[in-house]
């Protein structure tokens, strides 16, 4: 997901989409853990998907726009 994207949910979408990565997240290392991932670069790209919607929602906290 690009920030832009990102920047565009509110604030309780990107509550969910937390939840929803984290999910996801949890079921790619599951997989990991067992052999069947295929693209092991899919468990970073959601990591920094969550960083990324985390740091949105930390700036929209402490009230600073970009």
């Amino acid at each position: 997901m690009k920030l832009s994207e990102i920047r565009e949910l509110s604030t309780s979408e990107l509550n969910a989409k937390v939840y929803e990565l984290k999910e996801q997240l949890f079921e790619l290392r599951r997989k990991k853990a067992v052999g069947a991932l295929e693209h092991g670069e899919e468990v970073a790209r959601v990591r920094k998907d969550i960083a990324r919607c985390l740091t949105v929602l930390r700036e929209r906290e402490l009230g600073i726009n970009k």
